[in-house]
């Protein structure tokens, strides 16, 4: 007998990430697909989790993280942003910044709630909030900017918003919010119950001299936002999940009655570790910023002699491109004929999308690699 089951999600299949990177591998292409460095995280730090694991660091971590971290988290918080956040009732760490993102949502999200979400959209928030009954409204941002259009958002809203989600830097368009984008939002959600989940993970990958712009540093914001931050992005290891959430101490409270039973507690030697590291070494997410925006330089001045047309890119490690002069073809049709005939693997950005946009000849590129691995994928992309 066959068991037949209603899938909670038809829709969803294996994310892009996934089906991309193993196009790559299976295509012997070099990887620009998935975010990931393919280099290693700082000696100091690993050599710190090899005197975690050897001091013996083997039993479940508090639920809410080892207080370490948090106290370093906290400090962080305070040197980086004049934010005050208490780290027993205010910070949760978690196993990354997805179940932070997906505990967040579960913590107030009900049925028949709406959550505002602006396309392109990292894929992950749409299912969590399906899977917790609510509904996806999903604007578009400004086909030309990637900006947020505050005048539609206005008209979205109704006594039916339960929470809007933010993304800043913003994956995968590279684009900032400023400190206006947040003082409007506040002002629009001044007469509502509205809530904030804010993802900030990449929030040290930041260029040209522009200042990340948080929920937490800002008055009115803070008091109805769940901020979200990745050691991953930070670090340059991924592969880690460690992450964690700041939030007033009601909506931390609600968000750790879900966290418990997603994950209970996060892998022990890695936040005694990172908790170590980040009093030792603070220079290390200061100076980041230096360090991605000169990856992002030099890969796009090997891509300038190229038919690629380079949108501007403001954070994160990833980098716009729009192929339009090369090809017609759809992005998802482009990014698997680059991959499988020219040997360099990309994301279609349509696929952070609900509708087909006039976008649809843009592909993402992930510049967080070593140089060689830049160098032998621009060679390949001039030579299209």
């Amino acid at each position: 007998m066959t068991v037949s089951i209603h899938s909670k999600l038809p829709n969803v299949g294996t994310t892009i990430f996934s089906v991309m990177s193993q196009l790559a591998e299976s295509s012997g292409a070099i990887n620009l697909s998935q975010g990931f460095p393919d280099y290693q995280p700082p000696e100091a730090l690993v050599n710190l989790v090899k005197q975690a694991l050897s001091a013996h660091y083997h039993q479940y971590a508090p639920m809410i993280g080892v207080e370490a971290l948090r106290v370093a988290i906290a400090s962080m918080l305070s040197g980086h942003y004049g934010v005050t956040a208490d780290p027993d009732t205010e910070i949760t760490v978690t196993s990354g910044a997805t179940e932070a993102l997906f505990a967040a949502i579960h913590a107030v999200v009900r049925q028949g709630d709406e959550v505002i979400v602006f396309d392109p959209a990292y894929d992950s928030y749409v299912p969590a909030i399906e899977l917790a009954g609510g509904r996806a409204v999903r604007l578009a941002l400004e086909p030309s900017t990637f900006a947020i259009d505050w005048d539609r958002f206005e008209r979205a809203l109704s006594a039916k918003t339960r929470l809007v989600i933010v993304n800043s830097p913003h994956n995968p368009t590279g684009t900032i919010l400023q400190s206006s984008d947040l003082d409007r939002l506040a002002g629009l959600l001044r007469p509502t119950n509205c809530l904030v989940l804010s993802d900030e993970v990449y929030e040290h990958i930041i260029f040209d001299g522009h200042a990340h712009a948080t929920v937490l540093a800002h008055q009115e914001l803070a008091q109805r936002s769940f901020a979200v931050f990745s050691f991953g992005k930070t670090f340059h290891a991924t592969g880690w999940k460690v992450g964690y959430c700041v939030a007033p101490v009601g909506l931390s409270a609600e968000f750790r009655r879900i966290h418990q039973y997603l994950t209970f507690s996060t892998t022990t030697p890695l936040q005694v570790a990172i908790a170590q590291y980040l009093q030792l070494t603070p220079e290390h997410y200061r100076e980041l910023g230096k360090f991605y925006q000169t990856k992002r330089d030099y890969f796009r001045n090997l891509l300038a002699p190229s038919k690629f047309r380079l949108l501007p890119c403001q954070g994160t490690y990833f980098q716009l491109a729009d192929f339009s002069e090369m090809s017609e073809s759809l992005d998802v049709e482009f990014c698997r004929w680059l991959t499988v005939e020219h040997g360099v693997a990309t994301i279609p950005v349509s696929v952070f999308c609900a509708k087909p946009t006039a976008n649809q000849h843009l592909a993402r590129f992930c510049f967080a690699k070593d140089n060689t691995t830049l160098d032998a994928a621009a060679a390949r992309l001039r030579a299209i």
